[in-house]
Formats: C-alpha cells, sequence, structure tokens
C-alpha cells in the first residue's frame, strides 16, 4: 500500500492506532523524536523513494493543556503503554512534572516502554492496573490520561470506563482528566467526571493540533486553517 501511495503521488498521510509502531518499521528514515518513541503518525515522501516517517502527537497532546509551569512539580498518571502513549508521556517530559506513572495491563510491555522513555527529569514509573500502588498514583496526580481505546464508540462497550469505577473513589478532586478519544463526545468516562466537576480535555483539539501539524510539513506552510479544521472535526464528529 506504501508503494502504490508513492506511486500515485501521495504527498502525506497521517496513521492511528494500533499501527504508529508498526508503520515505523516501513520508513526509510525517521525524525529523532520518531525514532525516539518508536511511533510515526505522520508520513511525508521520502528522498529515497520511501517515507520519512516523524510524529506529530506530541504536539497535538500539549496543545490543550497550556503553559507549562502550571504543571511544574505535579503528578501525572497516563492509562496504557501503547504508541499514543509514547507521545503523551514525551509531551508530558516537557513540562517539568515531578513524576509520571505509567499504568499498564501486562508486565513486560509496561517495563519496556519505562526502560525506552526514561528520562533523568520527571522520572517515569510502572504500575499494573491492578496494584495496590494504582489507587496512591491517582490520589495525587494532578492530571489523569487515557490513552487506551476503553470507552471509545468503535471499540467494544463504550459505555466502559479506564480503570472502572475505583477509580473515583481514590481520584484528587481537583484532577484534570484528558481523553485522547474524540469519539463518542464526551466519553462516559469524561462525562463522569464532569458530574464530579473535574475540568475534563477530550481527543479533539489534540486531533485537530496533531493534523495542523502534520499539514504544515505537507503542505511547506505556517498559514494552515486550524479554526476551520476544528469547525469541521467537531461538525463530522456531531453528525
Amino acid at each position: 500500500m506504501l508503494k502504490g501511495l508513492r506511486a500515485v503521488g501521495c504527498q502525506g498521510l497521517n496513521v492511528t492506532i494500533p499501527h504508529k509502531q508498526a508503520i515505523a518499521e516501513l520508513c526509510e528514515e525517521l525524525s529523532p523524536l520518531a525514532k525516539r518513541l518508536g511511533a510515526v503518525n505522520t508520513l511525508i515522501p521520502g528522498a529515497s523513494g520511501g517515507w520519512f516517517g516523524t510524529n506529530t502527537d506530541v504536539e497535538g497532546f500539549l496543545a490543550p493543556l497550556g503553559a507549562n509551569d502550571a504543571w511544574a512539580g505535579r503528578h501525572a498518571v497516563v492509562i496504557g503503554c501503547g504508541g499514543s502513549a509514547r507521545a503523551v508521556v514525551a509531551g508530558l517530559q516537557t513540562l517539568n512534572l515531578s513524576s509520571i506513572t505509567v499504568v499498564g495491563r501486562r508486565s513486560e510491555a509496561l517495563q519496556a516502554f519505562i526502560t525506552d522513555l526514561q528520562q533523568s527529569h520527571a522520572p517515569l514509573t510502572a504500575c499494573l492496573d491492578t496494584a495496590v500502588q494504582l489507587n496512591e498514583n491517582v490520589a495525587q496526580a494532578a492530571l489523569v490520561v487515557n490513552t487506551t481505546p476503553v470507552g471509545m464508540a468503535q471499540h467494544g462497550d463504550p459505555e466502559a470506563m479506564p480503570l472502572g469505577a475505583e477509580l473515583w473513589t481514590n481520584l484528587n478532586g481537583e484532577a484534570v482528566l484528558y481523553d485522547l478519544i474524540y469519539t463518542p463526545r464526551p466519553t462516559s468516562w469524561l462525562a463522569a467526571g464532569q458530574q464530579r466537576g473535574h475540568r475534563c480535555i477530550d481527543g479533539l483539539e489534540m486531533l485537530v493540533q496533531q493534523g495542523a501539524a502534520s499539514l504544515r510539513l505537507w503542505s511547506g506552510r505556517d498559514d494552515v486553517p486550524v479554526a476551520a479544521m476544528r469547525s469541521a472535526a467537531a461538525t463530522a464528529l456531531a453528525t
């Protein structure tokens, strides 16, 4: 397929879950960020007839969070350890957080994730979703990010919530909830968070901002119509 797209003159494309890590292996070259993350969401025609892979998810993820100093010294919890989680963690590592806990189901995959992305600042810790330590981490979190498809309209039960009902028992009342899912809007998780007074961010703005960043790369222009993209995306999701 990738060869065919080059053959017909395709000038770029986005890649979504669950293919972000696998597609990296098919690129002729990777940007430093994509190489570090091992995950690609944006393809650009390469110099040798293949594809150059990069990642605009980090830029898209950070856009709704605001100034870095608002997060300095605080703790974040990331649910999931797939390709999208890699971009989320890379973004969080720029916010001067005190620590980041990554929650997953499989110990081996979780430890590999931590090893790949560990840095000296904002140290990463691993926590299984069944571990006793999960409650403590959730209680300390200023930000909880869901990077899994749990609650997505096209994935299993759309009423399902990451970490289940127990999350609400231990959650810091002022924690910000950020769900990368943008359909349905809101997810059951964010709807429950809104009812409890939490600031909630869904995945629409990340979708728009990463798309805008990709469009800048494809077009070579900085003046991409972000407002029009946001409006079109919101309208499409509402129908």
